[in-house]
């Protein structure tokens, strides 16, 4: 796959971080294998994991074609910059062609992003998971890698006000590979997946510096010392968001008329 944008990206990327002085805990990088199909599966804490959740798999020098939301897409200049890295826009009401691009990405050999959640965890904690990340590693063939990343909603996430200041400390966890063989079992499989990135959150949110995490920290699980909200309140949030974006919609429609 041709790649204009890519490397540029991560050259500019690299430096904006070496400028934030950011320190990287990158364990288990060598779970990502240097070729052939892979997907990975990420958590989602923030609006820049799909900068950061790339590096899990630079050490092996691959390129991952992140899975993200039409609406990303939407946005004129967005959407160009998005397409340039060859990502993969999701229609969630409609999720037949980007499975289908999915595919043929991980069949030619290339590494996907998937977050299973498929929305930003407001708790810090890993959401439900949808099985489609099963799903798409069975159909494709391919080893299905876990990653954990931790530190990145320090800069931005939903309700919190955004902080690029410097020297923070970015985790990112991979752990060993699964590997999907049958979509019959989905269920299952999703559940040992859900379970295995929860110990690795666990562990990588065990190993970050104290200083940065003190107890109350609002980025931390309220269940681990924090104070964001437990997942049944974030939940509430996720649905009155879900809400007042409908009823925005509707205003607009109803505008136009």
């Amino acid at each position: 796959m041709r790649d204009l944008t890519y490397p540029p990206v991560i050259v500019t990327a690299k430096t904006a971080f070496r400028l934030l002085g950011q320190r990287f805990q990158m364990t288990g990088t060598e779970h990502v294998p240097r070729s052939g199909g892979v997907l990975l599966a990420y958590n989602h804490i923030g609006y820049v994991d799909f900068i950061y959740g790339g590096l899990a798999a630079n050490p092996s020098g691959r390129k991952v074609r992140f899975m993200a939301k039409r609406e990303l897409f939407e946005n004129p200049a967005l959407g160009a910059f998005m397409r340039s890295l060859h990502h993969i826009e999701v229609d969630r009401a409609a999720g037949e062609t980007s499975l289908s691009t999915a595919l043929d990405y991980l069949k030619s050999g290339e590494a996907v992003g998937i977050f299973p959640e498929a929305t930003i965890s407001r708790a810090m904690e890993l959401k439900e998971f949808k099985s489609g990340a099963v799903r798409i590693a069975a159909e494709a063939g391919v080893p299905l890698v876990p990653v954990i990343m931790w530190g990145t909603q320090r800069m931005v996430t939903k309700d919190h006000p955004r902080d690029f200041s410097r020297g923070k400390t970015i985790a990112i966890t991979v752990g060993e590979p699964m590997h999907p063989t049958t979509q019959a079992n989905a269920v299952a499989q999703t559940a040992e997946l859900h379970a295995r990135m929860n110990a690795m959150l666990e562990q990588t949110i065990a190993a970050y510096p104290t200083r940065e995490q003190p107890p109350g920290s609002w980025w931390v699980p309220r269940r681990l010392g924090g104070t964001a909200p437990t997942l049944e309140e974030a939940a509430a949030l996720d649905a009155a968001e879900k809400r007042e974006r409908a009823r925005r919609r509707a205003a607009t429609r109803a505008a136009k008329k």
